[in-house]
C-alpha cells in the first residue's frame, strides 16, 4: 500500500485579534496555541485551510513519511 502523502504545520502567530473564521479555521487543522504542531494528510482541503491562514502558520516539514 502507499503511503500517504502528509504535511507538518506550526502556528507561529496568535490567533487574537483576527476575524472569527481564521480562529475557526485553526481549529479545524488542530492548531489553538503558539507553536503547536499537527501533522496532516496532504489534500486539496487542508491546503485551502492553510492558504487561508498563511500569515498564522508555517510549514514546517511537507512530505514526510509516514511511521508505520
Amino acid at each position: 500500500m502507499a503511503a500517504k502523502k502528509t504535511i507538518t504545520v506550526e502556528q507561529i502567530a496568535s490567533h487574537q485579534r483576527r476575524p472569527a473564521i481564521q480562529l475557526q479555521t485553526l481549529c479545524g487543522l488542530g492548531l489553538n496555541k503558539l507553536h503547536r504542531r499537527r501533522t496532516l494528510e496532504d489534500t486539496a482541503a487542508v491546503r485551502g485551510m492553510i492558504n487561508k491562514i498563511g500569515h498564522l502558520v508555517r510549514i514546517v516539514d511537507e512530505n514526510a513519511p509516514k511511521k508505520d
